[in-house]
């Protein structure tokens, strides 16, 4: 949990900093390899609120404390384990609803989780009920036509019998720095980054007095993008949320040709794109998400400590 900068009331809640298959990986335990993976190891060995190397899907919860101080609570991606972390952090947090859902892409690790909200919203047989906006771009909205037609379809036929499920409004986005939008009251900025360069995500600028940028899942950030969020552009951000997929790039990876000969991973950023690019912007503090099981968080927080020593800003996990 973080300090959001809008008002003392204002947090954000990460409820999963993992990769898509979430950590523990599966095959590391009914498959152990020799020597064990000691962070899949480990992530079981504590309760998951206790156990930072325990890590859902990436997804972050804007506690947003307005001017009258009425808390509103924005979801950014709801995705495989999405239920796991309204059992794991909104019990513990005393989160109550969701106001609003924000989606990155539509990959499963974000959207996968999304006929679960129903159990956040109030009960009605009948559907009855004000329903969530979700904010996506266009892109995303013709997967989820395909993906959850039960979600997206209004009106039903004649004879189809009403089914509980999540109610949704749907409001496309731009991919333009330069087309805000507002959830329950806060302005985002959409920071289109490559995915691959066949793919446009989404990260989000926001905070009234401090500056957040939160850019999940990203291989090559465009110059356009780049300048928004840049100390040398339109100025420095307060707290970067990075991706940074692998920690060491496998040799074997790039020789099988999984991965480019640069070392880095085709549509996600590898720890060391992830500090050059830091290095770049010039926040005052990042915290890195999406990482698989090659960081341990109390190790490598060590190792991050000590290359932020050498900089004027801070970089954890």
């Amino acid at each position: 949990m973080a300090s959001l900068g809008c008002s003392p009331e204002s947090a954000l809640i990460f409820l999963g900093t993992g990769c898509s298959s979430s950590i523990p990986y599966t095959r590391c335990l009914i498959r152990p390899p020799d020597p064990p993976c000691t962070v899949c190891v480990q992530s079981l060995s504590l309760p998951p609120h206790q156990n930072p190397n325990y890590r859902c899907n990436t997804s972050l919860l804007i506690d947003y404390c307005q001017r009258d101080d009425a808390h509103k609570y924005i979801l950014i991606d709801a995705g495989k384990t999405f239920r796991e972390t309204v059992l794991r952090w909104f019990v513990f947090h005393h989160i109550p609803r969701i106001d609003s859902i924000v989606l990155t892409h539509e990959h499963a690790d974000a959207v996968l989780g999304l006929d679960d909200v129903r159990a956040v919203q109030p009960f009605s047989p009948t559907n009855d009920i004000d329903p969530t906006p979700i904010y996506l771009t266009q892109h995303s909205m013709d997967s989820m036509e395909k993906k959850f037609p039960y979600l997206v379809q209004k009106k039903h036929k004649e004879g189809q019998e009403i089914r509980r499920v999540a109610q949704f409004c749907w409001n496309v986005i731009a991919d333009d720095c330069n087309q805000p939008f507002f959830a329950s009251g806060l302005k985002l900025i959409p920071l289109p980054v490559m995915h691959g360069e066949d793919y446009i995500c989404l990260g989000f600028l926001f905070g009234e007095k401090s500056r957040v940028a939160y850019i999940s899942d990203v291989s090559r950030i465009p110059a356009s993008t780049e300048f928004v969020i840049s100390k040398s552009g339109a100025g420095q951000l307060d707290l970067l949320i990075l991706d940074a997929l692998y920690k060491i790039v496998v040799s074997i990876l790039i020789l099988l040709s999984v991965l480019p000969q640069t070392g880095s991973h085709n549509v996600h950023f590898c720890l060391p794109q992830t500090l050059e690019t830091v290095k770049r912007l010039c926040p005052k503090q990042t915290l890195l998400i999406g990482m698989n099981h090659e960081f341990d968080h109390h190790k490598d927080n060590e190792y991050l400590m000590e290359w932020s020593k050498r900089y004027t800003y801070v970089a954890r996990l």
